[in-house]
């Protein structure tokens, strides 16, 4: 009898290689419109975003060839347009921005979208009219749910200045909601909360009403309390939804140019910007393409940093 060896670990054979790149070419064409729609809407604008972030721009957009540093820039050769971004004594101040925004408004958001998602897991009357209600943040326009926030803190005409002065809690002046730094950062947190709840609630709702009922029958024959319960059963098991919604609102958050843009775009200096809307400064304001292009790079550079580190800690799809 004729013993034929196994192979040997770590090679495939031949035929199972074979079989994988016919495969691939009988998959190809379902994947080629995905692979396409890659290219064109992810691949090529990020490498033409670092194209022109080595390159002189000129303001007016003439490409005057590899960069080159300025007078007041440090020479960093090609990456000169880095050495102004990085020197530039805003930059430390925008970093912090950006990190209370992120931390700040998924914090809230996750915590609040928690509370919902476990009340409206319960039945109660009207729980599909109210389940409708929470969608609509979402469905409506960013910047016109902003907006509206921002008129109705105006110090001038604004409604909620309006309502404190009646119960004798600001002066006739009012709050500058809007005008001081600080406060507008912190009302553009709030919006940004309001907005992002939506979606949130609903993936941790998927997760909450995925709990099987007899684990939290089991864990209250116990003896365990509605708190015990929620922290030590139900909450464990939400872990995946909750990875997912954390990792996908601070993405959102952090490339969130409208909100902010709204609720600080009019404020001078750069007290109130996060990395977003410096970008869109020193395009709008400075009108240097390679400068924002660098800016652009290194935004993007902090999120993927981010996101890597998150994913390799927390293991959203562990579960899955």
């Amino acid at each position: 009898m004729t013993i034929t060896p196994a192979p040997s670990q770590g090679k495939v054979p031949k035929q199972r290689r074979a079989l994988n790149g016919e495969s691939f070419l009988q998959a190809f064409p379902w994947l080629a419109p995905a692979i396409i729609l890659i290219l064109v809407v992810v691949v090529f604008p990020a490498g033409y975003m670092i194209f022109n972030s080595l390159r002189k721009i000129s303001q007016s957009g003439l490409d005057k060839g590899w960069a080159v540093p300025g007078k007041k820039d440090p020479d960093w050769g090609i990456f000169s347009n880095f050495g102004h971004i990085f020197t530039d004594p805003n930059l430390p101040r925008i970093l912090w921005n950006s990190l209370v925004w992120v931390v700040v408004v998924v914090a809230l958001t996750v915590v609040i979208s928690l509370v919902l998602a476990q009340f409206l897991s319960k039945p109660f009357p009207g729980r599909r009219l109210v389940r409708m209600a929470v969608v609509i943040p979402w469905a409506a326009s960013v910047v016109m749910t902003t907006t509206v926030f921002y008129y109705s803190l105006d110090p001038n005409y604004g409604p909620f200045n309006l309502l404190l002065e009646r119960f004798g809690l600001v002066g006739a002046e009012g709050i500058g909601f809007t005008k001081d730094p600080a406060l507008a950062l912190g009302a553009a947190m709030i919006v940004a909360v309001f907005v992002s709840l939506p979606f949130t609630i609903y993936t941790l709702l998927a997760g909450v009403q995925s709990v099987p009922a007899d684990t939290i029958e089991a864990a209250k024959m116990d003896g365990a309390g509605r708190l015990r319960t929620y922290f030590s059963v139900i909450l464990p098991q939400l872990r995946g939804s909750l990875a997912v919604a954390v990792l996908i609102n601070i993405i959102n958050v952090f490339n969130n140019l409208p909100i902010l843009r709204v609720m600080t775009g009019d404020l001078p200096g750069y007290e109130s910007d996060t990395l977003m809307t410096y970008i869109f400064k020193v395009m709008q304001d400075d009108q240097r393409i390679d400068w924002a292009s660098a800016l652009s790079v290194l935004n993007f550079a902090v999120v993927a940093v981010i996101v890597v580190i998150y994913v390799r800690v927390v293991k959203p799809l562990k579960e899955v």
